[in-house]
């Protein structure tokens, strides 16, 4: 294997049925792409050294996950130049820990209820959306955020609010961004709630180039689908 990444799922808050889908999809993307992928729910992983893994993936986490140890440790590792990946309810998660919303760019606000709509995809040129239509067809929940993180991070996609019904931040509603942290990168994906969404190629498309970008196991220029062969540099 090329690297290793900590997939962590742990909830205090609410529980999405799709965490066995995304982790079993995390896994797959692995085997096809030259990363293992470590799951755990296990906080006391954190007060641990995370140097064996080039990424942390918060997979639909929620409410207070860490200890004050596993924080400052979190922080340090990202700081320090590992990868931080967030998935869908990683938005939603460490509310009484003020650095982690600014290092994820954004907290959760509300959603309205599932249904499909549409993403507009502003940047094609990072590994998650180079793929992808401009206008996206897909149903999720459509996080609203507390606040928008573009200004703090690159907006990769946003949501079309005249495509589905319920949402709140208008015009400018980022959906998918990603962000330096100290030496580190950040990526974030406000979509996945479903179970269905890690069978849909795009979508599984869409995860596996946040996690190698935040791994830095593929180049701005590469393509996320092809397997990689070289060491994170």
């Amino acid at each position: 294997m090329v690297f290793r990444v900590l997939v962590y799922t742990r909830t205090t808050g609410y529980r999405h049925d799709s965490i066995p889908a995304a982790v079993a999809a995390v896994r797959a993307l692995g085997d096809a792409h030259g990363f293992a992928a470590d799951a755990t729910e296990d906080p006391a992983v954190f007060e641990a050294p995370l140097d064996p893994y080039a990424a942390v993936v918060f997979l639909s986490t929620s409410g207070e996950v860490l200890t004050p140890p596993g924080r400052d440790r979190l922080a340090a590792y990202v700081e320090g130049g590992g990868g931080f990946v967030g998935v869908h309810a990683a938005a939603c998660t460490e509310y009484e820990w003020p650095r982690y919303g600014e290092l994820l760019g954004a907290r959760f606000d509300r959603h309205p209820d599932l249904q499909p709509g549409r993403v507009l995809v502003e940047d094609h040129g990072h590994p998650a959306t180079r793929h992808l239509p401009s206008d996206w067809e897909f149903t999720d929940e459509w996080y609203d955020f507390r606040s928008s993180p573009r200004g703090s991070a690159r907006v990769l996609a946003s949501a079309d609010e005249t495509s589905y019904e319920g949402g709140g931040m208008g015009d400018d509603h980022p959906l998918v961004w990603c962000r330096e942290e100290g030496s580190g990168r950040v990526f974030y994906t406000a979509l996945g709630h479903t179970s269905w969404a890690y069978e849909d190629p795009d979508f599984r498309r869409h995860l596996l180039g946040g996690i190698l970008w935040a791994a830095r196991g593929a180049s701005a220029g590469s393509d996320p689908v092809a397997p990689r062969t070289a060491a994170r540099p």
